[in-house]
């Protein structure tokens, strides 16, 4: 442990440049969760529950439209010849505005079905493609950036559209006193399609220098990847739809106060935060060292994030008014359910950052134990509403997790032991 913890401090000393950046960008995320919190507690429990809903069914489409090319950016722009940046550029942008073009028709064209499955009417289903479409464009330009190393620009314009998308949630619910959810959704579509548009300065787009075979070659790249991101979209997302089709709407906001919004802070904490030491340090670790160290800190990081989640939704409800009941039960339920996601998140990064033998070990253990999770979410929710809810959201993580844990302590034991 001492050598990780040695190698995580050499890394944070050769990172002092990026502190001003990761500041900014905490700040700017911190900024963008609270404006959640701010449309929660004016527009009220159902309306918030329209806007959980819609933003649920877009986090599930945007793995489809993007296919995790973001994450290849990431990789292959910082090691890429200058000259060579503005062609994967080009090929990644193009790529993904046809397809997500084609994605959004897709789903238009087959609104009668997916409404009936997802228990929307058109409206929000529109508004979800929309949605998922900007938060896709979003997404690659800033990957495009930070694969530049253009931290300092990533940061500003997080900042400046967080600052932009508090000051039109305010504006709505203090002058024009709006109650529904709609506005809400095109401002924070607005804000990210500004955000990609704006970041146009920090690249060269080149239309010549689009190539068939270069698109091949990256989205193969991050189909490991996508195929991750699309099961773990799944099994952490459905429980909001199942919730909207067996509970009244003013449930889905509470739930989502009670359970998304620790879970997204505890999100920027990690992304914005201490990956910045984490995530190297993981991919140049020795593979098997740290599933041992992760599955010895599994309580600790439990309980840790599970008394961070308990205590800071406490604080939350205090300010949210009484359309979002609290409760010790349910509040303990929401933090028990956090800190085993936690420890799901943490091991899902750790084989993530083994390349594609880790990739394949996370999408077996995803295969294994995302059938009898979705059962349980449909069985509890079904049963029990928000309450059950919550409960499925701890066990759902508990079988991934227990999954993960068996799993790689056989794949990932010492060379010396298995050879014995």
């Amino acid at each position: 442990m001492g050598a990780l913890t040695d190698r995580a401090a050499g890394l944070l000393a050769a990172h002092r440049w990026a502190a001003g950046p990761t500041l900014v960008s905490t700040v700017a995320s911190g900024t963008a969760a609270a404006t959640t919190l701010v449309i929660a507690r004016g527009t009220g429990a159902a309306a918030f529950g329209h806007f959980t809903v819609v933003l649920s069914i877009a986090l599930i489409v945007t793995v489809g439209m993007l296919t995790s090319l973001n994450s290849v950016m990431f990789q292959e722009l910082p090691r890429a010849e200058p000259g060579a940046r503005p062609a994967l550029v080009t090929t990644a942008l193009l790529a993904t505005l046809v397809l997500g073009a084609a994605v959004f028709a897709a789903g238009l064209a087959a609104a009668p079905l997916l409404t009936a499955a997802l228990g929307v009417d058109t409206r929000t289903l529109a508004f979800a493609l929309a949605l998922a479409l900007s938060m896709t464009l979003n997404q690659l330009t800033e990957s495009f950036l930070r694969g530049m190393k253009r931290f300092r620009l990533v940061a500003r314009l997080k900042f400046a559209v967080a600052v932009v998308y508090l000051g039109a949630a305010a504006c709505c619910l203090l002058v024009f006193g709006v109650r529904d959810a709609e506005p809400y959704l095109v401002a924070l579509i607005g804000t990210n399609l500004a955000f990609a548009l704006v970041s146009f300065a920090g690249f060269e787009v080149a239309p010549r220098s689009w190539s068939w075979a270069l698109a091949r070659s990256l989205y193969r790249h991050g189909a490991y990847v996508t195929a991750i991101a699309a099961l773990t979209a799944v099994v952490f997302g459905v429980d909001v739809i199942f919730l909207n089709h067996w509970a009244p709407r003013a449930d889905v906001g509470v739930y989502s106060v009670y359970n998304g919004f620790p879970k997204r802070l505890l999100g920027v904490v990690f992304t914005d935060g201490v990956g910045l030491v984490l995530l190297p340090t993981l991919a140049t670790s020795d593979k098997p060292a740290v599933m041992r160290r992760i599955a010895r800190l599994a309580p600790v990081v439990f309980a840790a994030t599970a008394v961070f989640a308990f205590a800071a939704s406490t604080v939350f409800f205090l300010l949210m008014g009484g359309e979002y009941p609290y409760s010790l039960g349910l509040m303990a339920l929401s933090a028990l359910g956090i800190g085993v996601h936690t420890v799901f998140n943490l091991q899902q990064v750790a084989l993530t950052m083994d390349g594609v033998r880790g990739a394949k070990v996370l999408i077996g253990c995803l295969l294994a134990g995302t059938p009898l999770a979705l059962a349980c979410q449909a069985a509890l929710i079904a049963w029990q509403g928000l309450a059950g809810g919550l409960v499925a959201f701890a066990l759902s993580n508990l079988v991934l997790v227990a999954v993960v844990t068996a799993v790689s302590a056989r794949l990932y034991r010492p060379a010396l032991e298995v050879r014995g």
